[in-house]
Protein backbone atom coordinates (compact mmCIF):
# COMPACT_ATOMS: atom_id res chain seq x y z
CA UNK A 1 0.00 0.00 0.00
CA UNK A 2 1.38 3.17 -0.78
CA UNK A 3 0.25 6.84 -0.71
CA UNK A 4 0.72 10.43 -0.53
CA UNK A 5 -1.31 11.99 2.17
CA UNK A 6 -1.10 15.92 3.79
CA UNK A 7 -3.00 17.46 6.53
CA UNK A 8 -3.99 21.00 7.58
CA UNK A 9 -6.33 23.10 10.21
CA UNK A 10 -6.47 26.14 10.55
CA UNK A 11 -8.66 28.37 13.31
CA UNK A 12 -9.98 31.07 10.84
CA UNK A 13 -12.06 33.53 12.27
CA UNK A 14 -12.79 31.70 15.04
CA UNK A 15 -12.23 32.25 18.57
CA UNK A 16 -10.98 28.57 18.88
CA UNK A 17 -10.27 25.46 16.33
CA UNK A 18 -12.99 22.84 16.79
CA UNK A 19 -11.85 20.56 13.40
CA UNK A 20 -9.66 17.61 14.29
CA UNK A 21 -7.91 15.37 11.99
CA UNK A 22 -5.48 12.48 11.29
CA UNK A 23 -4.40 9.09 9.56
CA UNK A 24 -2.97 5.86 11.12
CA UNK A 25 -2.22 2.75 9.09
CA UNK A 26 -0.81 -1.09 9.35
CA UNK A 27 0.89 -2.51 6.76
CA UNK A 28 -1.96 -3.45 5.11
CA UNK A 29 -5.10 -1.06 5.53
CA UNK A 30 -4.78 2.74 6.55
CA UNK A 31 -7.68 4.75 8.20
CA UNK A 32 -8.32 8.67 7.83
CA UNK A 33 -10.55 10.49 9.89
CA UNK A 34 -11.62 14.12 10.37
CA UNK A 35 -14.35 15.38 12.63
CA UNK A 36 -15.78 18.86 13.55
CA UNK A 37 -16.86 19.70 16.55
CA UNK A 38 -20.07 21.72 16.34
CA UNK A 39 -20.81 25.53 17.57
CA UNK A 40 -23.68 26.01 19.33
CA UNK A 41 -22.89 23.11 21.91
CA UNK A 42 -20.16 22.56 24.62
CA UNK A 43 -16.59 21.56 24.03
CA UNK A 44 -17.36 20.40 20.56
CA UNK A 45 -13.63 19.99 20.09
CA UNK A 46 -14.21 17.17 22.51
CA UNK A 47 -16.55 15.75 20.60
CA UNK A 48 -13.86 15.78 17.48
CA UNK A 49 -11.20 14.66 19.61
CA UNK A 50 -13.17 11.71 21.77
CA UNK A 51 -14.45 10.67 17.86
CA UNK A 52 -10.67 10.62 16.39
CA UNK A 53 -9.15 8.57 19.53
CA UNK A 54 -12.14 6.26 19.61
CA UNK A 55 -11.80 4.84 15.90
CA UNK A 56 -8.18 5.54 15.81
CA UNK A 57 -8.17 3.07 18.88
CA UNK A 58 -10.48 0.16 17.05
CA UNK A 59 -8.20 0.45 14.22
CA UNK A 60 -5.10 -0.38 16.53
CA UNK A 61 -7.13 -3.19 17.86
CA UNK A 62 -9.00 -4.41 15.06
CA UNK A 63 -6.10 -3.74 11.74
CA UNK A 64 -4.07 -7.39 12.28
CA UNK A 65 -2.37 -6.38 9.89
CA UNK A 66 -5.94 -5.88 7.96
CA UNK A 67 -9.44 -5.34 8.93
CA UNK A 68 -12.07 -8.56 8.70
CA UNK A 69 -14.65 -6.53 6.69
CA UNK A 70 -14.68 -2.78 6.21
CA UNK A 71 -17.62 -2.01 6.48
CA UNK A 72 -18.53 -3.31 9.66
CA UNK A 73 -15.34 -1.54 11.57
CA UNK A 74 -16.39 1.89 10.07
CA UNK A 75 -20.02 1.08 11.10
CA UNK A 76 -19.34 0.29 14.88
CA UNK A 77 -16.32 2.63 14.97
CA UNK A 78 -18.41 5.27 14.49
CA UNK A 79 -21.42 4.05 16.73
CA UNK A 80 -18.94 3.31 19.47
CA UNK A 81 -17.67 7.13 18.89
CA UNK A 82 -20.89 8.41 19.28
CA UNK A 83 -21.33 6.24 22.60
CA UNK A 84 -18.16 7.81 24.26
CA UNK A 85 -19.35 10.97 23.51
CA UNK A 86 -22.51 10.37 25.20
CA UNK A 87 -20.19 8.67 28.27
CA UNK A 88 -18.11 11.70 28.67
CA UNK A 89 -20.96 13.95 28.53
CA UNK A 90 -22.60 11.49 31.47
CA UNK A 91 -19.77 11.03 33.79
CA UNK A 92 -19.53 15.05 34.03
CA UNK A 93 -23.16 15.52 35.02
CA UNK A 94 -23.63 17.69 31.38
CA UNK A 95 -26.66 19.05 30.67
CA UNK A 96 -25.90 19.13 27.02
CA UNK A 97 -23.29 16.62 25.31
CA UNK A 98 -20.79 17.44 22.82
CA UNK A 99 -21.80 16.98 19.06
CA UNK A 100 -19.46 16.66 16.27
CA UNK A 101 -19.33 15.60 12.42
CA UNK A 102 -17.51 13.05 11.10
CA UNK A 103 -16.02 11.80 8.24
CA UNK A 104 -13.60 8.59 7.69
CA UNK A 105 -12.40 6.58 5.16
CA UNK A 106 -10.60 3.01 4.66
CA UNK A 107 -8.29 2.24 2.32
CA UNK A 108 -7.44 -1.82 2.49
CA UNK A 109 -7.04 -4.20 -0.60
CA UNK A 110 -6.49 -1.57 -3.38
CA UNK A 111 -10.20 0.05 -2.70
CA UNK A 112 -11.52 3.08 -0.71
CA UNK A 113 -14.06 2.56 1.74
CA UNK A 114 -15.96 5.63 3.82
CA UNK A 115 -18.47 7.00 6.34
CA UNK A 116 -19.88 10.07 7.28
CA UNK A 117 -22.26 11.56 9.36
CA UNK A 118 -22.96 15.12 9.17
CA UNK A 119 -21.53 17.79 6.72
CA UNK A 120 -17.97 16.78 7.03
CA UNK A 121 -17.37 15.94 3.28
CA UNK A 122 -15.28 13.41 1.14
CA UNK A 123 -13.95 14.17 -2.46
CA UNK A 124 -12.83 11.31 -4.75
CA UNK A 125 -11.13 12.61 -7.73
CA UNK A 126 -10.03 11.28 -11.08
CA UNK A 127 -8.33 11.90 -13.99
CA UNK A 128 -8.66 15.45 -13.25
CA UNK A 129 -13.02 14.67 -12.53
CA UNK A 130 -14.72 14.76 -9.28
CA UNK A 131 -15.53 11.36 -9.35
CA UNK A 132 -17.62 11.41 -6.39
CA UNK A 133 -18.48 13.43 -2.90
CA UNK A 134 -20.49 12.71 0.32
CA UNK A 135 -24.05 14.20 0.66
CA UNK A 136 -24.57 16.40 3.65
CA UNK A 137 -26.77 15.02 5.93
CA UNK A 138 -28.36 18.92 6.05
CA UNK A 139 -32.16 19.87 4.70
CA UNK A 140 -29.98 21.75 2.11
CA UNK A 141 -29.21 18.67 0.94
CA UNK A 142 -32.36 16.25 1.32
CA UNK A 143 -33.94 15.65 -1.66
CA UNK A 144 -37.78 16.09 -1.58
CA UNK A 145 -38.53 18.04 1.31
CA UNK A 146 -41.65 17.78 2.57
CA UNK A 147 -44.08 20.96 2.44
CA UNK A 148 -44.11 20.60 6.07
CA UNK A 149 -40.53 20.94 6.62
CA UNK A 150 -40.20 24.13 4.12
CA UNK A 151 -39.62 26.57 6.56
CA UNK A 152 -36.78 24.79 8.25
CA UNK A 153 -33.47 26.34 7.89
CA UNK A 154 -32.18 24.30 5.58
CA UNK A 155 -28.07 24.39 6.61
CA UNK A 156 -29.44 22.51 9.46
CA UNK A 157 -28.16 19.35 10.43
CA UNK A 158 -30.11 16.10 11.02
CA UNK A 159 -27.76 14.10 12.37
CA UNK A 160 -24.46 14.19 14.72
CA UNK A 161 -22.19 12.27 16.96
CA UNK A 162 -23.04 12.60 20.60
CA UNK A 163 -26.59 13.68 19.87
CA UNK A 164 -29.63 11.88 21.93
CA UNK A 165 -30.46 9.83 19.01
CA UNK A 166 -29.09 7.74 17.47
CA UNK A 167 -26.65 8.76 14.18
CA UNK A 168 -27.76 8.45 10.86
CA UNK A 169 -25.22 7.72 8.82
CA UNK A 170 -24.06 6.79 5.04
CA UNK A 171 -21.20 4.44 3.74
CA UNK A 172 -20.30 4.14 0.56
CA UNK A 173 -17.46 1.50 -1.35
CA UNK A 174 -15.48 -0.64 -1.85
CA UNK A 175 -14.04 1.59 -5.02
CA UNK A 176 -11.22 0.11 -6.72
CA UNK A 177 -8.33 2.34 -6.62
CA UNK A 178 -6.09 3.71 -9.31
CA UNK A 179 -3.22 5.18 -10.27
CA UNK A 180 -3.49 8.70 -9.31
CA UNK A 181 -6.69 9.29 -7.31
CA UNK A 182 -6.87 11.73 -4.82
CA UNK A 183 -9.46 11.36 -1.91
CA UNK A 184 -9.86 14.86 0.23
CA UNK A 185 -12.03 14.56 3.81
CA UNK A 186 -12.70 18.36 5.13
CA UNK A 187 -14.81 20.18 7.61
CA UNK A 188 -17.37 23.13 6.52
CA UNK A 189 -14.78 25.48 6.29
CA UNK A 190 -13.68 24.50 3.17
CA UNK A 191 -16.56 23.27 1.01
CA UNK A 192 -18.73 26.45 2.19
CA UNK A 193 -16.03 29.16 0.76
CA UNK A 194 -14.94 27.15 -2.37
CA UNK A 195 -17.27 25.11 -4.74
CA UNK A 196 -16.94 21.96 -5.55
CA UNK A 197 -15.59 22.71 -9.08
CA UNK A 198 -12.87 24.78 -7.65
CA UNK A 199 -11.82 21.55 -4.84
CA UNK A 200 -11.68 19.55 -7.56
CA UNK A 201 -9.46 21.50 -9.82
CA UNK A 202 -7.41 23.25 -7.62
CA UNK A 203 -6.53 19.19 -5.76
CA UNK A 204 -4.98 17.78 -9.01
CA UNK A 205 -2.90 20.88 -10.02
CA UNK A 206 0.01 20.39 -7.18
CA UNK A 207 1.50 17.44 -5.50
CA UNK A 208 -0.92 16.54 -2.29
CA UNK A 209 1.46 18.35 0.31
CA UNK A 210 1.22 22.03 -1.94
CA UNK A 211 -2.68 21.37 -3.17
CA UNK A 212 -3.95 21.11 0.35
CA UNK A 213 -2.11 24.29 2.14
CA UNK A 214 -3.58 26.88 -1.43
CA UNK A 215 -6.94 25.17 -1.19
CA UNK A 216 -7.03 25.74 2.79
CA UNK A 217 -5.85 29.42 2.10
CA UNK A 218 -7.61 29.93 -0.62
CA UNK A 219 -10.85 29.34 1.58
CA UNK A 220 -9.41 31.05 4.13
CA UNK A 221 -9.11 34.23 1.61
CA UNK A 222 -12.57 33.77 0.22
CA UNK A 223 -14.41 33.60 3.93
CA UNK A 224 -13.10 36.55 4.96
CA UNK A 225 -12.85 37.37 8.75
CA UNK A 226 -15.24 35.45 9.38
CA UNK A 227 -14.07 31.86 8.22
CA UNK A 228 -14.78 29.29 10.07
CA UNK A 229 -12.33 26.42 10.98
CA UNK A 230 -10.79 24.99 7.74
CA UNK A 231 -9.41 21.76 7.86
CA UNK A 232 -8.43 19.10 5.38
CA UNK A 233 -6.36 15.90 5.07
CA UNK A 234 -6.07 14.34 1.89
CA UNK A 235 -4.01 12.07 -0.19
CA UNK A 236 -2.98 10.37 -3.39
CA UNK A 237 -3.19 6.66 -4.60
CA UNK A 238 0.25 5.23 -5.46
CA UNK A 239 0.54 2.03 -7.89
CA UNK A 240 3.72 0.28 -6.77
CA UNK A 241 5.47 0.60 -10.11
CA UNK A 242 5.15 4.00 -10.62
CA UNK A 243 6.03 4.86 -6.66
CA UNK A 244 9.52 5.46 -7.20
CA UNK A 245 9.37 8.54 -9.06
CA UNK A 246 6.90 9.91 -6.07
CA UNK A 247 7.36 10.91 -2.40
CA UNK A 248 4.97 9.01 -0.01
CA UNK A 249 4.46 6.33 2.80
CA UNK A 250 4.59 3.06 1.73
CA UNK A 251 3.86 0.05 3.81
CA UNK A 252 5.33 -3.15 1.84
CA UNK A 253 8.34 -3.27 3.98
CA UNK A 254 6.74 -2.57 7.73
CA UNK A 255 6.33 -5.21 9.77
CA UNK A 256 2.90 -6.85 10.25
CA UNK A 257 2.96 -5.70 14.02
CA UNK A 258 3.62 -1.95 13.06
CA UNK A 259 0.98 0.66 13.73
CA UNK A 260 1.53 4.01 12.80
CA UNK A 261 -0.84 7.20 13.76
CA UNK A 262 -0.72 11.03 13.69
CA UNK A 263 -3.82 10.87 16.24
CA UNK A 264 -2.68 11.96 19.79
CA UNK A 265 -3.78 9.17 22.28
CA UNK A 266 -4.34 9.47 25.58
CA UNK A 267 -6.68 11.47 28.48
CA UNK A 268 -9.14 13.67 27.01
CA UNK A 269 -7.82 15.58 29.93
CA UNK A 270 -4.54 16.13 28.72
CA UNK A 271 -6.12 17.86 25.18
CA UNK A 272 -5.62 21.12 25.14
CA UNK A 273 -7.31 24.44 22.99
CA UNK A 274 -4.35 25.89 22.07
CA UNK A 275 -3.90 23.89 18.44
CA UNK A 276 -5.12 26.69 17.00
CA UNK A 277 -3.35 26.02 13.69
CA UNK A 278 -2.23 23.15 13.11
CA UNK A 279 -0.11 21.47 10.19
CA UNK A 280 2.17 18.27 9.68
CA UNK A 281 4.73 20.75 11.17
CA UNK A 282 2.63 20.15 14.28
CA UNK A 283 2.55 16.48 14.52
CA UNK A 284 6.56 16.02 13.39
CA UNK A 285 7.51 14.13 16.20
CA UNK A 286 4.43 11.87 15.24
CA UNK A 287 6.19 10.93 11.94
CA UNK A 288 9.32 11.03 12.99
CA UNK A 289 8.19 7.90 15.58
CA UNK A 290 6.91 6.25 12.58
CA UNK A 291 9.54 6.69 10.52
CA UNK A 292 11.53 5.31 13.23
CA UNK A 293 9.01 2.62 13.52
CA UNK A 294 9.09 1.22 10.15
CA UNK A 295 13.05 1.48 9.94
CA UNK A 296 13.25 -0.70 12.70
CA UNK A 297 10.61 -2.97 11.60
CA UNK A 298 12.48 -3.22 8.22
CA UNK A 299 15.82 -3.62 9.84
CA UNK A 300 14.97 -6.83 11.43
CA UNK A 301 12.98 -8.30 8.34
CA UNK A 302 16.72 -7.40 6.29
Amino acid sequence: MKFSVFQVSRRGGREKNEDRMGYCYTREAGLFVLADGMGGHPEGEVAAQIALQTIAARFQQQAKPGLASVPEFLSSALLAAHHQILRYASDKGALDSPRTTLVAAVLQGGCATWVHCGDSRLYMVRAGELLTRTRDHSYMELRNIPPSMAHINRNVLFTCLGSPTKPIYDMAGPVPLEQGDRILLCSDGLWGALSDEAIARDMVRLPVAEAVPELVESALRSAGAGSDNVTVIALEWETPDLFESTQGVSTDSIGGDVFASTIQAGPLDDFSDDTDDLDDAAIERSIAEINEAIRRSAARKG
